[in-house]
């Protein structure tokens, strides 16, 4: 156990879009996605909404993954992966991630089948889990949208009447999730004017409502791209012809040793079998002094 010094290496973006329907989620996903890329062949959409995700196909050519219910948590994953083992795929849209935790064979209903008991929980929770891991260590970039819904609570004035209490618009999905992604983005009206909720990065912290283009994703790009690039250390390893230089380069790097150990074990084994290959080819020109030593005698 040590100290660090603290360092960002490069992320996968992580982003949100919540809002209303007709508040334009869909479409600001698509523009962010092709911001990040600048390149719509290497951009897939997950689609529960029906098939809103072709209703842009004018934009480019997109990739579409239509999903259909039950939107169980496995069934989502499954998505993701197919997606991830595709070729040149470089950012997903999950549009949207509200039907895995309030669709037809979601996390609430499936809950309700189980009994419905707070207990059940405990088995529902970890499969929900699964879901959001899939989002949040899958190797591309992900947006996903989520519905919004108006809060309301039943509350007695000091008259001791029951009022209905409007609290606002709430994201339908399992509370907690906004503060696992690096950006999350809330579309406020239907003129698709946004405002950052949360934000990782500092780019929208504090700054007036704005709408969403292609600009915006590549902004979070160059973010992104900031730090230690692990692409750029593995080539500085797969470079690096001596034992010593695989010590420095593990040195240099403390804060993603994890990350790095299985490259630099693999080009020391590199290095150690290039060596010996070395010594027994030079052994064939070469024969050792004492081997010629024992012919002279004779």
């Amino acid at each position: 156990m040590k100290l660090q010094q603290a360092k960002r290496h490069q992320v996968k973006l992580k982003l949100g879009l919540s809002g209303a329907s007709g508040f334009g989620k869909s479409y600001s996903a698509l523009l962010l996605a092709y911001g990040i890329t600048n390149d719509w062949s290497k951009i897939a959409v997950i689609d529960t909404e029906n098939g809103s995700a072709s209703l842009y196909s004018h934009l480019g050519n997109y990739n579409v993954l239509p999903l259909i219910q039950p939107f169980s948590p496995e069934r989502y994953i499954k998505a993701i992966k197919t997606c991830e083992n595709a070729d040149n795929i470089e950012v997903i849209i999950i549009d949207s991630i509200t039907h895995e935790w309030n669709g037809k064979g979601g996390c609430l209903q499936i809950h309700e089948q189980l009994g419905g008991r707070f207990q059940d929980w405990a088995k529902l929770t970890p499969r929900h889990q699964a879901f959001l891991d899939a989002i949040l260590n899958s190797k591309c970039h992900v947006i996903t949208t989520v519905r919004k819904k108006m809060d309301y609570s039943m509350d007695k004035d000091s008259s001791g009447k029951t009022k209905v209490i409007k609290h606002g618009l709430k994201d339908i999905t399992r509370e907690g999730y906004s503060y696992e992604l690096t950006v999350d983005f809330e579309l406020i009206n239907d003129n698709h004017l946004a405002k950052a909720s949360k934000d990782r990065t500092g780019l929208f912290t504090n700054k007036p409502e704005f709408v969403i283009n292609a600009s915006t994703g590549k902004k979070l790009l160059a973010w992104c791209n900031e730090g230690i690039s692990i692409e750029r250390i593995r080539k500085e390893i797969e470079s690096c012809s001596s034992i010593d230089g695989l010590k420095h380069i593990y040195t240099k790097y403390s804060s993603v040793q994890i990350e790095i150990k299985p490259l630099i074990v693999k080009r020391k084994e590199e290095l150690e079998t290039i060596d010996s290959q070395l010594i027994d080819q030079k052994e064939i020109v070469n024969p050792l002094k004492t081997e010629s030593n024992g012919i002279d005698s004779q």
